[in-house]
């Protein structure tokens, strides 16, 4: 397919994508994903690469005292092989991603759980903010009550970020230094 379409896969939890990208129905996108992730968890996570400058970044705001976490609808279990791939994980604070279960999957589930785990009470979620590249991580911030900023140097195309309401939008890994 297209390279626009394809696209369609990224942001979302997998089943949802398979649903909408390919007009699947729920039991086949379900059979979809496991064979999807039969490949992806032997070699596929293996296969992502950093964006310039974004590991230095991670590592200069650690350094600084902020509080770094990852809220991604990628299982869990994938998301920190791939920070410890990337020899990251120690600069994370909590990694929260979705179950194989379904019960933590959509963008806000996963960011309330994060919130869950690290005990934020709502008077800290002003000094919150999610970073993301498509709608899914802004408008799940949106529902969750804190303040987003979208990058354009993932995934999103152009005026996505604008559309679904970010709160602030950059283009480089500079600019969101």
């Amino acid at each position: 397919p297209p390279d626009e379409k394809l696209l369609g896969f990224i942001g979302p939890p997998l089943v949802e994508g398979f649903q909408s990208v390919t007009g699947m129905n729920e039991q086949d996108a379900l059979a979809a994903t496991i064979k999807y992730r039969e490949r992806y968890e032997t070699e596929g996570l293996y296969e992502c690469q950093l964006y310039e400058g974004i590991s230095s970044l991670i590592k200069d705001l650690h350094e600084k005292g902020y509080h770094i976490c990852l809220a991604t609808s990628k299982p869990e279990l994938f998301a920190r092989r791939i920070l410890e791939h990337f020899e990251l994980i120690n600069y994370f604070d909590e990694i929260v991603g979705a179950t194989f279960d379904g019960k933590i999957n959509a963008k806000d589930t996963v960011i309330r759980e994060m919130f869950k785990r690290l005990a934020l009470t709502d008077d800290r979620k002003a000094e919150t903010i999610m970073i993301g590249d498509r709608k899914h991580d802004i408008l799940g911030a949106k529902a969750c009550g804190i303040d987003s900023l979208g990058v354009y140097y993932g995934f999103a195309p152009a005026g996505e970020h604008e559309a679904c309401g970010a709160d602030y939008i950059v283009d480089t890994v500079e600019d969101l230094r």
